[in-house]
């Protein structure tokens, strides 16, 4: 799967074996690429030179020397390939283009299941784990909706609103990407390892940590940059005023990306984060058509490895019945009724698909009983 077959190859060890190395993050990884321009060089180098680089002292540049000796790259590329877990380097065709643009992207991410091509069309939704009836309602209605629309749904499966995210998306049928903090074998917290299973089968759990680590409270936050370095933009539901979902909704930010916030009772301490963030220009959400026109323009836009844009076909993220209508449409214009007969759908159903179409900007009405492909 994906790229574990190359198990011999130098690169991918050299990636994992620096991606192992306790005390290296995203940008300490960064500072040493900078100075070193590749992982064989970083670890080929001496003690001396290695503390030249700012934040390595002699204990990190000493387990950098002994990385070849101390980790063991062969066991993690077997456990990987024993359970099917794709390791997927900045260079592989599978890892998120957007996450590629970010300063600070992951060396390796590990995944079970798999990312596909409409997985460039994805939105991340946040929030505490302490969640009310009120936002869990929200929360849910806003993935399923987004799912229905084509879009894959990202959070980072903790208790409370990411959980709600991720069910709300496997009972709509569509994909949903978690991104933990711990190994993908480790997924946290625990009474979650069956929603895990689910999500790998009908989307994919990622992370940068090695498969079977516990989580370690420094990893959340930086797990939250690839939550929202992933997606076009993040939407935040219920946040305490130091909720991690605060740091993704940062995080997406610092990445140019766009943010969203849902409004709650003026009373409940889990609104003081959305409402902050609407106060510093994050965009209002109360429907899936407030993320939808924001979005509209950029949905169907991936960066391919060479830096150019592509156009990716709407259509490839349609269900059966999506198809159907959508080919029923003349660029001209079609009547509703004749849509009706010609895709062999009941009334209503034909109705509500053609509203789902026009949101995601692929059909356009003509007024009156007619619609038209964009």
């Amino acid at each position: 799967m994906s790229e574990t077959h190359l198990n011999h190859d130098a690169t991918i060890r050299q990636q994992l074996r620096l991606a192992m190395v306790p005390g290296i993050g995203p940008l300490m990884r960064q500072r040493l690429l900078a100075r070193f321009g590749s992982p064989a060089s970083i670890l080929a180098a001496s003690s001396s030179d290695l503390q030249s680089v700012s934040g390595i002292g002699p204990k990190l540049a000493k387990q950098i020397v002994l990385a070849e000796q101390e980790i063991d790259v062969d066991a993690q590329i077997q456990l990987c390939h024993e359970n099917n877990i794709g390791i997927l380097l900045e260079s592989s065709a599978e890892y998120p283009p957007l996450l590629r643009e970010i300063d600070d992207p992951p060396g390796v991410l590990f995944a079970r299941g798999n990312l596909l091509p409409v997985d460039r069309l994805a939105i991340a939704i946040v929030g505490t784990r302490h969640a009310t009836r009120y936002g869990i309602k929200q929360a849910t209605q806003l993935a399923s909706s987004l799912s229905t629309a084509g879009f894959t749904v990202v959070s980072g499966m903790a208790r409370g609103i990411d959980s709600a995210v991720h069910h709300a998306v496997l009972e709509a049928g569509g994909r949903t990407i978690a991104v933990l903090a711990s190994g993908v074998l480790k997924p946290y917290p625990p009474e979650n390892a069956n929603l895990a299973d689910r999500i790998s089968q009908q989307g994919c759990v990622l992370s940068e940590a090695a498969p079977t680590m516990p989580p370690i409270s420094g990893m959340f936050p930086q797990r939250n940059r690839i939550i929202s370095g992933m997606t076009l933009g993040t939407i935040v539901v219920e946040a305490a005023d130091r909720s991690g979902a605060l740091i993704t909704a940062r995080h997406a930010w610092e990445q140019n990306r766009e943010v969203f916030a849902v409004p709650g009772p003026i009373d409940s301490r889990l609104s003081h984060g959305p409402h902050q963030l609407l106060r510093d220009g994050a965009k209002l959400v109360t429907s899936i058509d407030d993320v939808l026109e924001e979005l509209g323009p950029m949905a169907h836009e991936a960066e391919q490895k060479d830096g150019t844009i592509l156009r990716v076909p709407a259509e490839v993220t349609l269900n059966e019945i999506e198809q159907k209508v959508l080919r029923a449409i003349d660029t001209q214009g079609s009547l509703i009724d004749d849509v009706t007969v010609a895709s062999g759908l009941a009334v209503h159903r034909v109705l509500s698909t053609i509203h789902v179409l026009e949101m995601r900007g692929l059909i356009r009405r003509m007024g009156g009983n007619r619609v038209a492909r964009v």
